[in-house]
């Protein structure tokens, strides 16, 4: 329930408009504003996701590819840095915070992280692994205390053969400890339901497992999205590799599924599935777009373009 209580925060604590004001880019070019009355025409580049009280990504870009983004930080911003073999991205590496109790703030426990990405014989993006450090600080007792986290994950995809979507993704996961030998001790399964070329319904099942074996599912949720408009979706122009990236950096991610569709959804719901009558929260928005229809707000979040 913390989850759902956290979603409810976001939603209700950016409702106001940020500065309608023109803006620009670290280059100084100028910004697609981000009321109704100015559009861009010629290729596009997501730059910003902000709302009235903070920038909650920046987006960067070495030609047309996606090179580094920007989140918020405590002393200084979280950056994720990606990196491509010719077309396709390659590794995804984070430095920064992250919100891993599910609380709605930021930890204050250092997060690092590199990603490998392998791609099968087709040219789709088959698994990531991954290798995290957390760095864990205990402010009691003073002066605080810091512990060591070593975790590795592999995430494996798959795709509906007949329609080439993403079906579904699992994860296996495990701590390293010095001297003994690794073992994946937890899983969680991922599957993907659509409406036309849209994500409609996401389920995630977590749960332990032992020899390879996995256990019952412990933890379930599930997310629903309908009412999608036919608009253009701001993260349509983010390579899909990063936006599973995203999806997987912590548990609560899933929440964001819908940024895999083509279209935005007016209502989405989030709905834990492990009580014995699920009820969901549910929650609506109207978006705000440009002339060349690309959605510019929704959900209490703004969307800033810059011209490619």
């Amino acid at each position: 329930m913390k989850r759902l209580f956290y979603f409810i925060l976001l939603l209700v604590g950016v409702s106001t408009i940020h500065s309608c004001k023109d803006l620009l880019d670290e280059d100084g070019n100028p910004l697609i504003d981000i009321n109704d009355n100015t559009g861009l025409n010629g290729p596009r580049a997501l730059y910003r996701e902000i709302t009235d009280s903070d920038t909650l990504a920046t987006y960067y870009y070495n030609g047309l590819q996606l090179s580094r983004v920007t989140t918020p930080g405590f002393d200084s911003e979280s950056v994720t840095d990606v990196t491509y073999s010719g077309d396709k991205v390659s590794k995804v590496t984070f430095r920064g915070f992250l919100d891993l109790d599910n609380d709605g703030d930021l930890d204050i426990d250092s997060v690092s992280y590199t990603q490998l990405f392998t791609y099968g014989p087709t040219g789709r993006l088959e698994s990531i692994s991954e290798n995290r450090l957390t760095f864990l600080i205990d402010p009691i007792p003073t002066p605080p205390t810091v512990t060591l986290r070593k975790t590795k994950t592999l995430y494996k995809l798959k795709y509906t053969t007949a329609t080439s979507k993403l079906d579904s993704i699992i994860m296996t996961t495990g701590e390293e400890d010095p001297g003994v030998t690794f073992e994946y001790k937890n899983y969680s399964k991922t599957k993907y339901e659509y409406i036309g070329d849209n994500v409609s319904r996401v389920t995630r099942h977590y749960g332990a497992m032992a020899g390879g074996v996995f256990s019952p599912a412990i933890v379930k949720y599930g997310y629903g999205y309908s009412n999608y408009d036919a608009r253009i979706n701001p993260f349509t122009l983010i390579p899909f590799a990063y936006k599973v990236s995203r999806l997987l950096n912590t548990e609560i991610n899933d929440e964001e599924s819908w940024i895999l569709s083509p279209n935005s959804p007016k209502r989405l719901s989030i709905t834990d599935l492990t009580l014995p009558i699920p009820v969901p929260a549910v929650f609506s928005t109207d978006y705000n777009y440009d002339k060349q229809t690309y959605m510019t707000k929704g959900y209490g979040v703004n969307y800033i373009y810059k011209p490619l």
